[in-house]
């Protein structure tokens, strides 16, 4: 059976080494600060001047000042700390972040990653800090459906969207396969719903068994 997003956000959420300092890109993995278990020791960061976020605000937690860079409502963490937006981006670009988590339109076999415009010209370009996040964390993984609505694979060859990282993305959690981008090649790491040999069929890249 393919994943659901909580199914996605909760692989990547076990996935995250203990004691890392990690971003949630807006959209889809923002839902990893609701899947970390309790006493790991995981920082949440969030660009818009917040350390140490935690899950998704409910009912009465909601505080409309208290928001993640998606405009969410979040909760806080005993030891959270605010700062001005410039020095969330120094902490970006300066390599202080172990993961970043970001969607993306398109991944590609090398590992660039396009997530910030279509390239049509009536898209609405959108790349925040997506470009700091991809060149500044030390790990880079991506969460994303793995066809487009119709049918299109995101996971390429090569990119036809404008790119936001070159050589930058590490492994890609989506709905029917976690996979790893190696020196050697894109590593099948699991599958849900879908044998390797028809996610190969699939797919215009060549696949690695673990």
């Amino acid at each position: 059976m393919s994943l659901d997003k909580n199914a996605i956000a909760e692989q990547i959420a076990a996935d995250i080494p203990p004691g890392s300092y990690v971003n949630l890109g807006i959209g889809q993995p923002t839902l990893v600060a609701d899947h970390l278990a309790a006493g790991s020791g995981v920082v949440l960061h969030t660009e818009n001047g917040m350390l140490n976020m935690g899950p998704a605000a409910a009912g009465d937690e909601v505080d409309p000042d208290l928001i993640n860079a998606g405009k969410i409502p979040v909760t806080e963490l005993p030891g959270s700390a605010y700062f001005h937006h410039a020095d969330s981006f120094a902490m970006m670009r300066g390599g202080h972040l172990d993961v970043c988590v970001l969607g993306a339109f398109q991944v590609s076999a090398g590992g660039d990653l396009a997530n910030w415009h279509t390239g049509e010209p009536d898209a609405i370009p959108a790349v925040g800090g997506a470009m700091d996040l991809a060149i500044g964390a030390r790990s880079v993984y991506v969460m994303m459906t793995l066809f487009t609505k119709d049918g299109s694979a995101k996971l390429v060859p090569s990119c036809t969207y404008p790119l936001t990282g070159v050589g930058c993305v590490d492994r890609v959690y989506t709905d029917l396969a976690t996979f790893l981008i190696t020196g050697d090649g894109v590593v099948v790491r699991d599958t849900f719903g879908i044998s390797f040999d028809e996610l190969a069929s699939r797919l215009d890249v060549p696949l690695l068994r673990p």
